[in-house]
């Protein structure tokens, strides 16, 4: 029996943004969280399952920020006009905007195929998920958004 990867709605759509297209596992990184490793079960399971998490997954336990149960980075506020300072709380916001806009709850199980079939139906414009990221980094994100889905779903 394979064993469920909990991820926060966002950590997902990153992921899909970020990695999918090129079908890459990136390095390991300097923080010591766990994307590569999640990013490696993606690509080799399409049928993995996903647990919906909010607050924190498996991504961010091993990470040099995950400190008492939550990140305790801070967000750069002038880039992100308008968004919390702590990173937890960003991430919580834009994942709860996520489950509104793909009908999801916290512990909601689906596989990452399903997932993926959920942003191609209902991604729609990110603007409103991501109103405090610049309008030329969310075009971007949307574009390479596009192509994640497409790739992983080919």
């Amino acid at each position: 029996m394979q064993e469920t990867i909990r991820i926060m709605p966002h950590h997902f759509v990153d992921i899909v943004r970020a990695h999918f297209p090129a079908k890459r596992v990136p390095p390991p990184g300097e923080l010591g969280h766990d994307v590569h490793r999640v990013v490696a079960r993606l690509l080799d399971n399409r049928d993995a399952v996903l647990e919906i998490a909010l607050g924190s997954d498996d991504i961010c336990t091993p990470c040099a920020y995950f400190v008492g149960g939550r990140c305790d980075n801070v967000i750069d506020t002038s880039f992100r006009k308008g968004a919390p300072p702590l990173m937890s709380n960003y991430n919580l916001l834009i994942d709860q905007r996520w489950c509104r806009r793909l009908g999801l709850s916290e512990g909601d199980q689906l596989t990452a195929r399903q997932f993926c079939q959920r942003l191609q139906d209902h991604v729609g414009a990110i603007a409103s998920i991501y109103p405090e990221t610049p309008a030329t980094t969310r075009a971007q994100w949307a574009e390479s958004l596009q192509e994640g889905i497409a790739a992983y779903l080919a």
